[in-house]
């Protein structure tokens, strides 16, 4: 080889990782090269988080910004999205003589330059050398001046369908600069200006609103000092920082992850629905939604028009009343569930009369507040009452920030639209002004403060009452006992939480076509349940207990006193309940995705499941199990987790359900023990099989074994040829030991084998948990933080149930049968209910 060719080698080289350099620098400046399409080109911020560039069909070129390590091109930030390239001519670069950060192409007839995009600043740099364009890692396109490092433009203050960590919303007083969110036209593969947008409207007392057009869709309210008060949920989160500014130079509200491990983004989707992702760095799993808006019918802007209050805690009824001193404009209307007609003033009221006063409506999110009066942030809550009296105009008042016992004061005049009663703590209070006569019927409530004469006649109509109570209970209790079964007597008064709603049969009987066949979902173990669909349109799945159950009774009144006091998104939501004579039913919202069972187990439909949504699931099932254990106001035991018990709603978020056999802890309890084990065998734990002994590691037990069958797609109880173990644990843990651990993954994640290493540490996680000693086994918060990070597991110990078929075959018959003596390691319990 002579020197000529050397040297050419060396060239080539040299050009190649200039070339690779300039793909990763995070600045476009004049001495650099364009970013060009053909090129295949990009723009990389300093942390790799981020990446610029070109993206879309071949005929729809746009330039943008997206999440650089994290597969799939999830795209944040489109500069040219209402003007595509329609070829591959493109190339961004800056102006040489205004330091613009520009979008060019290439006319195809006669090869001439056209401005596609342009940051049009009139303050570029001078002279336009000085000009750089710089991507940083929070997602923010820079353009600065490179001496002064004065910002001259930024891409946050043109944001598109996505809000990132730190990134403001609002206006900024002294440039004229309003950030909002817009919708894309399709989330697939068109970025253009959608129908949605989401802002701030500085007007009154600032809210931020969903907009569709032009007409509000959905409201987040207005700042309350804590948070926006539409948003209960999400105030005080330890996860996010969120902050609201009001001066004379902004109106903005700032929103963040406070954990630097967590990717974040806020999206407006093309129906119009705001969605929280998160990803932790490091992880593979994808993008986990955490929050969304709006929900439910009374996120409808102004659902129950002017003067009307949304509650959806009630399914079976209308969701809309009439504030305290009003009656709907239109009762026939009303009747039919059509609220557009709103509320107006009881007849006779007389508002700005000797007597008038205000009714305290408790936990709402308060009116909107575009046209209110905003007083003094000093003023107590009792100046604001006399502000609101002062004028006759005044319809309500409430506190402008309730935060430290409330301050200052916002005032009401005229309708009040969009009121909405939470279901949760994290409203406000609203006081709603009546007239003497509506005052009075509030203040007949017992409150130490009638007059004597009063309470000479509620003296003595007490006593009636009870001398009648008392007669009528003793007829009742010698009726009762005379009843030949008490195991269908009613649920106890004190079981009728007030948060519960109850259906009436005949609005069921409607909803289900009088319990058609048709309808019937399947078949549990006390009952059927069958599809419905109320006359609001709402769907919703009913849960029948079976009339010839001699345990449902029991399983029914448990269900109903557990489940009615959680909420957790990866919990299915009991609506209600109906209690008529023999018929006792559950009403719960309806998933149309059935059980996990129903895909997990069957060779064609858990195809549709690959590794990045059953990982998705068992995170959600986690999280789940941990809110019971731990995060709810209540610590449950499930006891019966299993496959068939977690339900998939219409994006395959897992739902666990069936609370029949769940029971309650005290805070400092650890376990119970009890002579009547229920539960599925082949998910129950071993002291609880054999003692009767159970706590939240017999969930955890559960857990592990239906992790395992996730992986594999098997059932714990089922025939593995070859093996010599009856059960799925047995044969992964002698596969484990021999290294060959992978064997046993669902061949369908195994095309590709892409998550090898998290599957293989899933594995490790299920066998931790299915471990024979319930304290060697971890809780379910370690069990999230081993999913989500990277950490060094511990070995695990010997599963439990682990026996070789040729020698136990008869210990497996006889806990196969109910009711039997079952003796496993040496241990028998005498009676044993699976199912």
């Amino acid at each position: 080889m002579n020197y000529f060719t050397h040297a050419m080698i060396h060239y080539a080289l040299l050009l190649f990782l200039i070339f690779r350099l300039c793909t990763c620098l995070d600045t476009i400046s004049i001495k650099t090269n364009p970013i060009r399409d053909i090129d295949n080109t990009v723009l990389v911020s300093s942390g790799e988080t981020f990446a610029l560039g070109f993206f879309g069909e071949p005929n729809f070129r746009y330039v943008g910004i997206w999440y650089h390590k994290i597969p799939g091109q999830t795209v944040v930030w489109v500069a040219n999205r209402d003007n595509p390239i329609t070829d591959s001519s493109g190339f961004l670069s800056i102006d040489t003589t205004s330091g613009n950060l520009v979008l060019y192409k290439t006319s195809r007839i006669n090869q001439t330059v056209e401005v596609v995009w342009s940051t049009n600043s009139s303050s570029a740099c001078s002279p336009a050398s000085d000009c750089v364009a710089q991507l940083l890692d929070s997602g923010n396109l820079f353009l600065l001046h490179n001496i002064n490092k004065h910002v001259i433009w930024q891409s946050f203050d043109y944001p598109t369908n996505t809000r990132l960590s730190n990134m403001k919303l609002g206006i900024d007083l002294r440039t004229g600069v309003n950030r909002f969110l817009t919708s894309w036209k399709s989330d697939q593969d068109d970025p253009g200006t959608g129908n949605y947008s989401y802002r701030i409207v500085p007007g009154g007392s600032p809210q931020l609103i969903l907009y569709k057009g032009q007409i509000p869709s959905w409201r987040a309210g207005h700042w309350n000092g804590i948070g926006w008060s539409g948003i209960p949920d999400m105030a005080g989160k330890f996860l996010f920082n969120v902050g609201f500014v009001n001066d004379n130079n902004e109106i903005s509200d700032m929103w963040g992850v406070s954990d630097l491990s967590i990717l974040s983004r806020l999206v407006l989707n093309e129906s119009g629905v705001l969605q929280i992702f998160l990803w932790y760095k490091g992880a593979e799993r994808g993008w986990n939604e955490m929050w969304s808006a709006p929900t439910d019918r009374c996120d409808q802007y102004g659902r129950c028009s002017a003067f009307g209050l949304c509650d959806s805690s009630n399914a079976a009824r209308f969701e809309c009343i009439c504030l305290p001193g009003y009656e709907p404009r239109s009762p026939t209307q009303w009747h039919m569930r059509d609220a557009n007609h709103g509320c107006v003033r009881k007849p006779g009221s007389s508002i700005c009369s000797k007597g008038e006063g205000f009714v305290k409506v408790t936990n709402v999110k308060v009116p909107d507040t575009s046209n209110v009066t905003v007083i003094s942030s000093s003023l107590s809550l009792k100046a604001c009452k006399k502000e609101c009296l002062r004028n006759c105009n005044c319809t309500a008042y409430a506190s402008a920030n309730i935060s430290k016992g409330g301050s200052g004061c916002i005032l009401w005049h005229g309708n009040l639209t969009d009121t909405r009663k939470f279901t949760s703590d994290g409203g406000q209070d609203l006081y709603i002004r009546v007239d003497e006569q509506e005052l009075a019927q509030y203040a007949k409530k017992p409150n130490g403060m009638l007059a004597s004469k009063r309470n000479r006649i509620i003296l003595v109509v007490s006593c009636v009452t009870i001398f009648f109570s008392i007669t009528f209970f003793a007829y009742w209790f010698c009726k009762r006992k005379r009843k030949e079964s008490s195991k269908e007597k009613k649920l106890d008064e004190s079981e009728r939480h007030s948060d519960l709603p109850f259906f009436d049969l005949r609005t069921l009987i409607t909803a289900t076509d009088n319990f058609s066949a048709t309808k019937k979902l399947g078949q549990g173990g006390f009952g059927s349940v069958y599809k419905g669909q109320l006359v609001n349109g709402q769907e919703i799945a009913v849960k029948r207990l079976s009339k010839h159950s001699g345990q449902g009774m029991e399983e029914f009144k448990n269900e109903v006193t557990v489940i009615a006091k959680l909420q957790h998104r990866n919990l299915v939501r009991l609506l209600g309940c109906c209690i008529h004579k023999e018929e006792k039913m559950l009403i719960y919202e309806y998933l149309p995705n059935k059980s996990l069972d129903y895909f997990i187990f069957d060779a064609s439909r858990r195809s549709h499941l690959d590794w990045t949504k059953r990982f998705e699931i068992v995170i959600g099932i986690a999280r789940g199990i941990l809110y019971l254990h731990q995060d709810s106001r209540l610590k449950i035991i499930h006891r019966d987790l299993k496959a068939s018990n977690v339900l998939l709603d219409s994006a395959m978020n897992p739902k666990i359900s069936d609370f029949g056999m769940a029971r309650m802890f005290g805070e400092d309890q650890i376990q119970e023990n009890t002579k009547r084990v229920v539960g599925t065998y082949g998910y129950m734990s071993p002291e609880y099989a054999m003692q009767g002994l159970y706590s939240t590691k017999s969930d955890v037990f559960s857990f592990g074994v239906l992790l395992l069958e996730i992986i594999t797609g098997r059932k714990n109880t089922g025939y593995i040829n070859g093996s010599p173990f009856p059960n799925l644990i047995g044969h992964i843990w002698e596969l484990w030991k021999g290294g060959r651990v992978l064997d046993i993954v669902d061949p369908i994640l195994c095309q590709p084998f892409s998550a090898q290493e998290e599957i293989s540490k899933c594995i490790h996680i299920g066998l931790l948990c299915v471990q024979e000693g319930a304290t060697h086994r971890p809780t379910m918060s370690a069990v999230i933080s081993m999913l989500a990070n990277d950490t060094t597991l511990p070995p695990p110990n010997t599963p439990a149930f682990i026996f070789n078929q040729k020698t136990s075959h008869n210990a497996d018959a006889s806990t196969s049968r109910s009711g039997e003596a079952a003796s496993l390691n040496s241990v028998t319990i005498t009676t044993l209910e699976a199912r």
